[in-house]
């Protein structure tokens, strides 16, 4: 039985954004948001670099949500 091929959950584009976000934070020019402070961890400059994505039409997962209790 041939096995079943994986779907790709982000896209190219999307990757060459969150890298492009990791190379920014390494040399230190990665800023955030309003505030405008330099991105040090490696979460927010992931989080940084699919959201430009989501913004380019890339294809990438929605964002979770926290369950209200």
């Amino acid at each position: 039985m041939a096995k079943k091929a994986k779907k790709r959950k982000y896209s190219k584009g999307a990757a060459k954004k969150v890298g492009g976000a990791m190379k920014k934070r390494k040399a230190g020019t990665l800023k955030s948001g309003k505030s405008g402070r330099k991105v040090k961890s490696k979460k927010q400059a992931i989080a940084i670099g699919l959201s430009e994505a989501r913004k380019k039409g890339a294809k990438v997962p929605k964002k979770k949500r926290s369950k209200k209790s």
